[in-house]
């Protein structure tokens, strides 16, 4: 029997639905037995997905596409003031819910694990989802991406463990009251909302004052911002605190990390506050490349063992994790040419990419230091298709993501993705080609997204990976990239 449906969510109206947080979370009150309704600016197989769950889709924003009968209108810090069925829910009285607290909704009763960080949340709130789900623990999880096909990034489980992910952009994850949490890590990042790093860290000192007590915080032992962080809050004696990393002073010391292609061999052992979750050493086989995705594995075998998980049981499940959309996503191979997609669009998220497609490549024999216009190994050279996304990110961080382009042979750079924010002038996808020229980098730039595959047909050559990079809609230009190469190929045959 499904949990019960809070009131104001049994006929929810989501504006833009086909979104990934916004879907997650129609598709578990669908999957309740809600009548769900929402709009998007365009169809998609998402929105496609939840309309094969009983939900009632319009396509476009009008005033009109509010029910008569709505007990809610769910909206995203997304959605401007000005959206016409924002306008409409106002005139009509209806109760206007952000996402985070729908969703905060939807966890009451459960054993919550909360996946919080800068970077890795997705992959890492799916790695424990999927694991947990190999175990047959049939959790309930709300993720920000999909796992298997369009849809797939939420379920409303039979168990009592809800796994969500808790994003900091918009202090959203306030208004969640885990179990367990996990902080990934600590940067500075969403520079609309947050001013400097000591907002980050009262931030974050907040979603950590939100644990149950008697609950369990999980965080970085190795990177800075995660380190101040548990300084700052083990005085908590409610909450017990659990590091892990390859500090020698991590309670969950990761021991090594060894590539084997596009994937890792991990070991890891378990001491200090958490010597009694585990015997001996712990392997783990992750099937993505990187030592940041081998670091987002032992963050969830962690965080499972909190909650009382059996971590003899859980390693060997977490290898069922194959990956999510868009993180290192192969999107194909033609002309002996791969395609792969990255959602990166953070400096520390593009250098840790495109690291990992390096050591993936040298693994296998090929020449991975090479950086900017090096000699290229065997398996051929790194070509970067890369969107900026934000205005406001890149006014202050297009100097570190030029430095990032750097580690490819070479990369072609499109126009700011605007997403939300209007344009900051004399903000504009020249300030990283200047700073990526700067590091040494092989770098131009390109106008208009069209021109991207006849562009990278007359640069590719057999042996080469393509990889599409940013949080747009970048990721739309693997299959034409494909389709391109493909028609390249049999052309000269």
């Amino acid at each position: 029997m499904a949990p019960a449906i809070p009131p104001s969510m049994e006929r929810p109206h989501f504006i833009g639905i086909g979104g990934a947080g916004m879907s997650g979370i129609a598709k578990i009150l669908a999957q309740r037995g809600a009548r769900v309704a929402g709009s998007d600016a365009k169809g998609s197989p998402v929105t496609e997905a939840l309309e094969s769950l009983g939900a009632t889709v319009r396509i476009g924003h009008a005033a009109d596409h509010l029910a008569a009968d709505a007990t809610s209108v769910v909206v995203s810090s997304a959605i401007r003031e000005d959206n016409p069925e924002l306008v409409a829910a106002a005139e009509r009285g209806v109760p206007v819910v952000h996402r985070s607290d729908a969703l905060a909704a939807l966890m009451d009763g459960a054993r919550a694990l909360a996946i919080a960080g800068t970077h890795g949340k997705t992959t890492t709130t799916s790695m424990l989802a999927v694991g947990l789900r190999t175990l047959g623990l049939d959790p309930s999880y709300a993720i920000g991406g999909d796992l298997d096909e369009p849809g797939s990034n939420a379920h409303q489980g039979a168990g009592d463990l809800f796994v969500a992910e808790a994003d900091e952009s918009d202090r959203s994850f306030h208004r969640y009251a885990p179990r367990v949490a996990v902080v990934l890590n600590a940067e500075l990042d969403h520079h609309a909302n947050y001013a400097s790093m000591e907002e980050i860290h009262e931030s974050f000192e907040i979603f950590v004052d939100r644990i149950e007590p008697g609950g369990t915080l999980v965080v970085n032992a190795d990177q800075d911002g995660a380190r101040e962080l548990t300084a700052r809050v083990r005085a908590r004696s409610d909450v017990a605190v659990l590091t892990y990393g390859e500090s020698e002073r991590a309670d969950v010391r990761v021991l090594s990390v060894r590539p084997r292609g596009l994937t890792s061999e991990v070991v890891v052992r378990f001491g200090g506050a958490a010597a009694d979750l585990a015997d001996g050493d712990v392997h783990l086989a992750v099937s993505v490349p990187g030592r940041h995705y081998a670091h987002n594995a032992v963050a969830a075998l962690t965080v499972a063992a909190a909650a009382g998980v059996p971590v003899a049981e859980l390693a060997p499940a977490l290898a069922s994790y194959t990956g999510v959309k868009r993180r290192l996503q192969l999107k194909g191979e033609a002309a002996g040419v791969q395609v792969i997609d990255s959602y990166a669009h953070h400096p520390t998220e593009m250098t840790a990419d495109l690291e990992a497609i390096r050591g993936a490549l040298g693994a296998d024999g090929a020449d991975s230091a090479a950086g900017a216009g090096g000699a290229a190994g065997e398996k051929g050279r790194v070509l970067v298709v890369f969107q900026p996304h934000l205005f406001s990110r890149t006014q202050e961080l297009g100097t570190e993501m030029g430095a990032a382009l750097a580690l490819a042979d070479a990369s072609l750079v499109l126009e700011i993705y605007p997403a939300r924010e209007d344009p900051i002038p004399g903000v504009t996808s020249e300030l990283i080609i200047d700073a990526a020229r700067e590091a040494g980098a092989d770098v131009q730039a390109v106008h208009g997204a069209e021109q991207i595959p006849q562009v990278l047909a007359g640069m590719v050559k057999p042996g080469d990976l393509v990889l599409t990079m940013g949080a747009g809609d970048v990721t739309d230009l693997g299959p034409r990239i494909l389709a391109r190469l493909a028609a390249s190929d049999e052309g000269e045959r």
